[in-house]
């Protein structure tokens, strides 16, 4: 069985302006963190005295790895703070990138900051470096919020190692969901720290006040957008379930209903982070794109069973009481560049292409859908898929493995074949990992140019 829920032409008008993509701001964000990085390098060199023996050096790199790691931290915190300029014009993907990587490089750092400064206040004291683990607890036990230091250290470290790829993997993403949130705990415990007992805060008023300013502006930010605002989206809104729909085995399609749901914003190609408050489900939230055009009365996701909670969303009961956090999620109609469209999706990345496909502005022929699946069963939305390809004149194809079980070949030379002049396409791809990356090889392999190859990774 499967449901329709279409926006039709209507949610073609909402799209259709002159394209003009909106650049990314990538580029100067990165520069603006690194120019913050610099500063920091600048207020350490200019509180640095000439250093004659080896313990000043080592308490100057001592410092300078302190200060970076609590730079690091603020900048962590920002990124999990969903802030709609980052997700929506950089991408959820590339963010959670960027924060992942920014984690590695703070923890390493807090780690060697730890190091490196009992180990000078261990020589100071004319203690050896054997005696780092006896300085530590005297350090933490003498001097002004250590204590606390010590604790979100090793909650940073917590966090770090449950975030390892091979530990992830293992565990469920909801356990690690909920203690990755101590991080929030861990940079506040170790932020006191930094100003009772940095000397370059103490020597530095106007430091002192930046400080304040970067930490007060993240932590206002975080409040407000991981919680002001979806506080008011939820109670102006009052999402409900209104029905669950099984479209082929192993894949619903759950219908929401609310309030004036146009007004939250969303475009084909988004999702949202959603928490069904139905027992067993209260605390989990997980991210799920729109697999048809927002209309003003409903929303509809549509899911693959590969987990406890995806597998559950079968049983909601229509009235079910709705959480929703977002718009997120850059693979939108902004970004595209050309008049031709090439959408392609791999299993359950079908959702976003869905509605893209039906929503993409477009001349006859503009637009091609091609779906990867295992089998012709597991095409789902097919249905939709075929009526809108007939309304719009859009060509939709599939790739499904034959009956002894064989891949079809998805390459260069076949895209190529199959679309002569793909090399003058805008492509949007969503699919699994791997999935994606081949196909992202090929296209390149076909002429398609890097910046006309639309990607986003939902695995957050």
């Amino acid at each position: 069985m499967t449901t329709t829920l279409a926006g039709g032409r209507a949610a073609r008008r909402q799209t259709m302006r002159r394209i003009r993509p909106r650049r990314s701001p990538a580029v100067p964000l990165l520069l603006a963190v690194w120019a913050g990085a610099a500063g920091v390098l600048w207020l350490w060199w200019r509180n640095t005295p000439a250093i004659s023996d080896d313990t000043g050096k080592i308490l100057g790199a001592g410092r300078i790895t302190g200060l970076l790691a609590g730079y690091l931290m603020a900048l962590v915190v920002l990124q999990m703070a969903r802030v709609p300029a980052l997700e929506r014009h950089v991408g959820s993907d590339r963010v959670a990138r960027w924060h992942a990587m920014t984690g590695r490089y703070t923890l390493c750092l807090v780690l060697a900051h730890v190091f490196l400064i009992m180990w000078g206040y261990a020589a100071q004291a004319g203690r050896g470096l054997g005696d780092i683990v006896a300085q530590t607890v005297d350090s933490v036990n003498q001097l002004p919020d250590m204590g606390k230091a010590a604790i979100g250290t090793g909650l940073l470290v917590v966090v770090g190692l449950l975030s390892v790829g091979p530990v992830r993997r293992r565990i469920p993403y909801d356990t690690w969901y909920h203690v990755h949130l101590l991080t929030y705990a861990a940079v506040f415990l170790t932020f006191w720290h930094q100003l009772t007992t940095g000397n370059d805060f103490a020597v530095e008023p106007v430091a002192r006040t930046v400080w304040y300013a970067l930490y007060g502006s993240v932590t206002a930010l975080l409040l407000w957008y991981r919680v002001l605002t979806p506080l008011r989206l939820n109670l102006r809104h009052r999402m409900r379930v209104e029905a669950v729909i099984e479209e082929t085995p192993g894949i619903v399609s759950v219908l929401i209903g609310g309030r004036r749901l146009h007004r939250m914003g969303a475009e084909a190609g988004q999702f949202f982070r959603w928490r069904f408050l139905a027992p067993g489900m209260r605390f989990s939230s997980h991210p799920y794109s729109l697999s048809a055009a927002p209309r003003p009365d409903m929303l509809r996701i549509t899911v693959k069973a590969i987990g406890d909670h995806s597998a559950r969303l079968r049983e909601l009961a229509p009235g079910t009481r709705v959480w929703a956090e977002g718009p997120y999620g850059a693979l939108t109609a902004q970004r595209r560049s050309r008049g031709k469209v090439l959408l392609v999706a791999g299993g359950v990345g079908i959702t976003p292409m869905r509605a893209l496909f039906e929503t993409l502005p477009g001349a006859s022929g503009d637009i091609t859908l091609l779906y990867r699946a295992n089998s012709t069963q597991d095409l789902a939305l097919w249905d939709e898929l075929a009526g809108i390809a007939d309304e719009r004149g859009a060509r939709l194809m599939y790739a499904v493995n034959s009956p002894d079980g064989e891949r079809p070949d998805i390459s260069a030379e076949t895209l190529a074949r199959k679309i002569p002049d793909v090399e003058r396409h805008d492509v949007f791809l969503c699919g699994p990992p791997g999935f994606a990356q081949s196909v992202y090889e090929a296209l390149r392999g076909a002429g398609v140019p890097a910046r006309r190859i639309h990607h986003e990774s939902f695995e957050m």
